[in-house]
């Protein structure tokens, strides 16, 4: 169990990362978010792709770094959208 947190720990760095550099556009998220979406997404991500029959294969697991990298995608992306309507709001309340 905590060798599988490590795992995600450092994968979720990794794959936070490349969700950013994938994503066309800045955005305005700390570091801190950015490893906490990875570690999300590859946590889930992990969870999916054990669950489409596809976590564990022959060599390196593609289709699950795959389902991973594009939920952190997606995470990301959401992520930033409330990120910047919360600050919209508090610019527009001053």
């Amino acid at each position: 169990m905590i060798a599988t947190l490590l795992w995600a720990l450092i994968g979720g760095v990794i794959i936070g990362v490349l969700a950013r550099l994938i994503l066309p556009g800045r955005q305005n998220i700390s570091m801190v978010a950015t490893i906490s979406i990875g570690f999300i997404a590859a946590l889930v991500g992990g969870v999916i792709a054990d669950f489409l029959g596809v976590g564990e294969t022959r060599g390196i697991d593609w289709i699950r770094h795959g389902i991973q990298i594009g939920l952190a995608i997606l995470f990301v992306w959401v992520f930033t959208r409330l990120a910047s309507r919360d600050a919209e709001k508090r610019s527009v309340e001053r």
